[in-house]
Order: C-alpha cells, then structure tokens, then sequence
C-alpha cells in the first residue's frame, strides 16, 4: 500500500491519496487523526500515520 510515496508526505500528497480537499485535510491534520511535524514552515506526515488512518477509518 502506497509504495509509490516516500516515508515523509506533504500535504499535497496526503490529498491524493485520500482524494481530498485542502480543507478536509487539514481538518484532519489539525484534529489528531492524523500524526504529522512540522520543519519550519512545512507539515511533514509520516506516510505509516496515513495508513494507520486509513486502516481505523475501514474498521
């Protein structure tokens, strides 16, 4: 799952993978249903926070 995508996404990324908005996925961001860092200005989303999302929202 998600071989194609590096260890660390971007928030672009996390988009594509999810099909998703801006909006929504920084509502899930900033929520905490997703973990993500940031290094300075960007958001940095481990890619295994993303499967875990993926793997409770399917339960």
């Amino acid at each position: 799952m998600l071989e194609n995508y590096p260890d660390i996404l971007t928030i672009k990324q996390l988009k594509e993978i999810l099909n998703i908005g801006q909006n929504k996925a920084l509502a899930i961001l900033h929520n905490g249903k997703i973990q993500y860092f940031r290094i300075g200005r960007s958001v940095k989303i481990p890619k295994k926070a993303v499967v875990d999302y993926i793997e409770k929202s399917i339960m």
